[in-house]
């Protein structure tokens, strides 16, 4: 319960939530993974907040090393399960979410809402910018393997180490270090 708990403490730091509102986010993921845990209840997260020993925001002198994706999101209205309970067919609206995630700590240190027509190669740059301090690795998905991505990060923190798959579309042309389309 105390892992609960202590998630429960940085959801709503995160997500900007009060603590009712992340007691359902907690009920909500619990419920989508199929677990059957105890969900501590807002009164209780409130009471416990001062005994958990969270670790201390990491200060921006050792290099972070990042682990970055995104992820869609759909927004629901106030009416949304009228439509859905009554089958009516309506466009939803969707935006993703990039994250920039600091491995060591598990936290997230940069994240960009777009619109769901956004590219993933195309918010690195905004993601970058809003790390502090050096970062000592960047990983990511095979979305994140083109040129202009590379030279982003490349202006931004020279010292990276770049661990980005080859996407699976491509294949080697005579040169293990340069891939061209398939």
């Amino acid at each position: 319960m105390s892992t609960i708990a202590r998630k429960g403490q940085i959801l709503p730091a995160v997500f900007c939530l009060a603590l009712r509102q992340t007691e359902g986010l907690i009920r909500s993921i619990l419920d989508l993974l199929g677990l059957d845990l105890a969900v501590p209840d807002h009164s209780t997260m409130s009471r416990r907040a001062g005994t958990l020993g969270l670790p201390p925001p990491r200060g921006g002198r050792e290099p972070v090393h990042l682990l970055v994706d995104s992820t869609g999101l759909k927004l629901c209205g106030p009416g949304e399960w009228l439509m859905e309970k009554h089958g009516t067919r309506r466009r939803r609206s969707w935006r993703k979410l990039h994250l920039a995630t600091d491995a060591d700590a598990g936290r997230i240190v940069a994240s960009v809402l777009t619109g769901h027509d956004a590219d993933d190669g195309g918010q690195v740059g905004p993601r970058l910018e809003r790390v502090d301090g050096p970062v000592a690795s960047f990983t990511a998905d095979g979305a994140y393997d083109r040129d202009d991505v590379h030279a982003g990060i490349m202006a931004c923190h020279l010292e990276a180490e770049i661990i980005v798959p080859a996407s699976s579309s491509w294949r080697h042309a005579g040169s293990p270090e340069r891939l061209t389309p398939g």
